[in-house]
């Protein structure tokens, strides 16, 4: 296929085509939708200013429609000829329409294009993302009501600390994707400002009406420098791989929580048969590699950002070849993260607590605070009962009768306040979907 910049008939040496396109053709197909939607709205908006005749946009829309038709329909395949998804289209036009068809680059460059489709491909992503996320946290949210009162040992440095609760646990993770989802918001209003009208950097003198695409392609805004518009380009994927990076972090952080819960050293959770794997040589083997493996994958993504930041920290304003490469560090971690999240929301619901954990004799420690509480409530000082209690421990004289823990501050084992995080979360992952 003809390259839509190529003014005569000499080919690009093949060699350089295939190095220059690189793995461009395996992710455009991501992009098709979008670059037709966004062909779309430039259509309508030329024949607005004057720039082509209403029936010549009406023509071009058709044969877009059709496009669109075959993409969603899983009928449309990118071309291996062409130079990418862009070419491919007006490709289409040209030989629908003719010369009509090639009016549609018009007051557009690739630069604008394929920046718009990266955005509109973005933020589909992030919603896709997010509702990911929200069966996850509903999953989370749910355990933690199921299980509020079901202690769980507490460690700092790997050291027993004080009593938590199946309900303090799920619940911190519920909290912790709430963070996650607000990171991800701001992310997606920043990339949610149209470039489309921005052409190679520096706009057109044609009269365009970049208001008209904004409106016409839902962002919430436009960038309206248009050299700046350019320099989102990477920005957005930086912003992205960032917000995905802090997600990941929160999977990741759960997962080594449950590999290690499902040790026989701790033994405090468990899962179905099914959702394990064996040895080939220790046939008593139950290994969490579901949760192994999210985690080795949600850490590599926690190295996404700095990828992306040496791959674009070094350019200039304006237009590089460079950016190219973003796709395909970003896209196949979407894909991954997603991959990650629906592993999380098939195998969660069936996890299984251990009830009883604290009666173990080698938890009794946990419970030093609670005596120390007990005496200052009786009326000693902070500092003097915990030397007591302290004392007592050294000399092995340390008791403490388990019994129902009396904590109601905001937060605690007695009070998760649910309910708020619910209510922030659903605030948030409603405007993620917009």
């Amino acid at each position: 296929m003809k390259k839509i910049w190529q003014k005569d008939q000499c080919k690009t040496d093949d060699l350089v085509n295939k190095f220059t396109v690189g793995k461009d053709l395996d992710f455009d197909d991501r992009l098709a939708k979008y670059d037709v939607i966004g062909s779309m709205a430039h259509c309508k908006m030329l024949a607005e200013v004057g720039l082509i005749s209403h029936e010549e946009s009406t023509a071009m829309l058709a044969v877009l429609e059709s496009i669109l038709d075959d993409i969603r329909a899983g009928n449309f395949e990118i071309d291996k000829s062409a130079e990418d998804i862009h070419s491919q289209v007006e490709a289409i036009l040209i030989e629908e329409l003719g010369d009509t068809g090639k009016k549609i680059h018009t007051a557009r460059s690739r630069n604008d294009q394929v920046l718009l489709d990266i955005k509109l491909y973005l933020q589909q992503e992030i919603r896709n993302i997010s509702a990911l996320v929200d069966t996850l946290f509903q999953t989370l949210i749910s355990l933690a009501e199921q299980h509020q009162k079901v202690l769980l040992p507490g460690y700092t440095h790997f050291q027993i600390a004080m009593p938590s609760s199946f309900g303090l646990w799920f619940g911190a993770y519920a909290e912790s994707l709430l963070d996650d989802v607000e990171l991800l918001l701001s992310v997606k209003n920043i990339i949610n400002k149209n470039p489309l009208g921005s052409a190679a950097g520096y706009g057109s003198s044609f009269p365009i009406d970049r208001a008209s695409t904004t409106s016409k392609l839902g962002f919430i805004s436009m960038n309206h420098n248009s050299v700046y518009a350019q320099m989102t380009r990477g920005k957005s994927e930086k912003l992205l791989a960032s917000a995905l990076s802090v997600l990941a972090g929160t999977l990741s952080k759960f997962s080594y929580d449950v590999c290690l819960y499902l040790s026989q050293n701790f033994h405090f959770i468990s899962f179905p048969k099914e959702f394990t794997t064996g040895s080939s040589i220790m046939p008593h083997k139950k290994n969490p590699d579901i949760f192994e493996l999210v985690r080795a994958r949600c850490n590599r993504i926690q190295s996404l950002p700095n990828e992306l930041i040496l791959l674009t920290n070094n350019l200039p304003s304006g237009y590089h070849r460079d950016m190219q490469l973003t796709k395909e560090v970003l896209f196949p971690a979407i894909d991954s993260l997603k991959e990650c999240l629906e592993i999380l929301n098939y195998t969660l619901p069936n996890i299984q607590v251990k009830d009883g954990i604290l009666e173990d004799e080698k938890y009794k420690y946990l419970f030093s605070v609670e005596k120390i509480n007990e005496e200052i409530k009786a009326g000693a000082s902070f500092r003097d009962a915990y030397v007591s209690v302290g004392n007592a421990i050294e000399n092995e004289e340390f008791d403490y009768d388990i019994k129902d823990l009396q904590h109601s501050h905001q937060g605690s084992i007695g009070n998760l306040c649910l309910d708020e995080v619910a209510h922030q979360f659903h605030k948030i992952a409603t405007k993620l979907q917009a």
